[in-house]
């Protein structure tokens, strides 16, 4: 039986803007609006959707950067906006994070030994055994111990990720938060720093939540894929059956939009998705992505859906999915009219 790390549900992160100076004006940013959703020990999901989706939002609210405006993130059976000191703290050496670009994370004035050391440190490790796990680290992600002494500007792009991945595991952690590991890098590094979060994955038994805008790297390295637009969770399924068979709208556009690698899956019917993504500040009625959706009924543009379960975990929040749907599940995406 499936265990779960972590626990979404009814997530949701507004911000607030005021605007006017006598009669003040407030409006909110719902960056995360009612987002459900469990991801399993060991498991690697991939979470997708374009710029201004609430992907990374997201992320902040799973790793308590940012407290959410409403619902709750349970992780390994501790509710975060509940927990104590201590739990918080155990927390924060049980989840890690891999940016984008390593290099700016990286202080250029620092080795490489003491940027892995920096975090054991902190949290009160003594520095000769830190030194050992940097060391241990450095050798986990295949790069020869002379680096130990190097400076980031005297490395590439994939010795710096590779840098960036062993701080992150320098604290033994249970999920790995990976934020567009891959994009600032060549082709051919990418299949390398792939290669080796698969490795790492099945050795430690590790968690990935994977966020990126790049679809073939999802369907290489994940078990299921998330797919958020405009704050919302719209499909969420294993890799295999949402990627071959897309059910919403907006991951058929995502999906019509990526090159395609695989030659079984070239010639399908697809449609290209028109327009931009609408505003965060002011939302349309019912489904988000009506005003770009070809199908859109009347029911879409003033209903929100719900959550359909086409199989036992491919779960669409589409009303066009109602008919095919084996059952219905309010919990996995809530209708927001509630």
């Amino acid at each position: 039986m499936k265990e779960a790390q972590i626990e979404l549900t009814h997530v949701k992160k507004y911000f607030e803007i005021t605007k006017g100076i006598i009669k003040q004006k407030k409006t909110y940013v719902k960056a995360v609006d009612d987002v459900t959703m469990t991801i399993n020990k060991g498991e690697i999901v991939g979470l997708v959707g374009e710029s201004g989706s609430g992907k990374t939002t997201l992320a902040r609210v799973i790793l308590n950067l940012t407290k959410p405006t409403g619902g709750t993130v349970i992780f390994d059976h501790v509710d975060l906006s509940k927990a104590t000191k201590q739990e918080k703290k155990e927390f924060h050496t049980k989840v890690s994070v891999v940016f984008q670009d390593p290099a700016s994370n990286l202080n250029p004035r620092e080795t490489v030994q003491s940027s892995i050391m920096r975090p054991l440190v902190i949290h009160g490790v003594p520095k000769a055994e830190a030194r050992e796990k940097a060391k241990e680290t450095l050798d986990m992600v295949k790069m020869d111990q002379r680096y130990l002494n190097s400076y980031p500007h005297q490395l590439s792009g994939g010795q710096l990720q590779r840098i960036a991945i062993a701080r992150a595991l320098a604290m033994n952690p249970k999920i790995m938060i990976l934020d567009e590991p891959t994009s600032a890098l060549d082709v051919s590094v990418q299949a390398q720093i792939l290669n080796l979060l698969l490795d790492l994955q099945e050795k430690f038994n590790l968690t990935y939540l994977v966020i990126t805008h790049d679809l073939n790297v999802i369907r290489y390295i994940s078990d299921k894929i998330a797919v958020m637009y405009l704050g919302r969770l719209v499909e969420f399924g294993p890799t295999e059956e949402v990627t071959q068979n897309p059910k919403h709208p907006y991951t058929q556009g995502l999906m019509a939009a990526a090159p395609i690698l695989d030659p079984h899956l070239r010639g399908r019917k697809e449609y290209i998705m028109k327009g931009e993504p609408g505003s965060l500040v002011n939302l349309p009625e019912g489904c988000h992505f009506h005003p770009r959706c070809p199908f859109a009924t009347d029911r879409c543009k003033t209903t929100a859906p719900g959550g359909y379960l086409l199989s036992d975990e491919h779960k669409v929040a589409c009303h066009l999915c109602e008919q095919e749907a084996v059952g219905i599940d309010r919990e996995v995406f809530p209708d927001s009219t509630k």
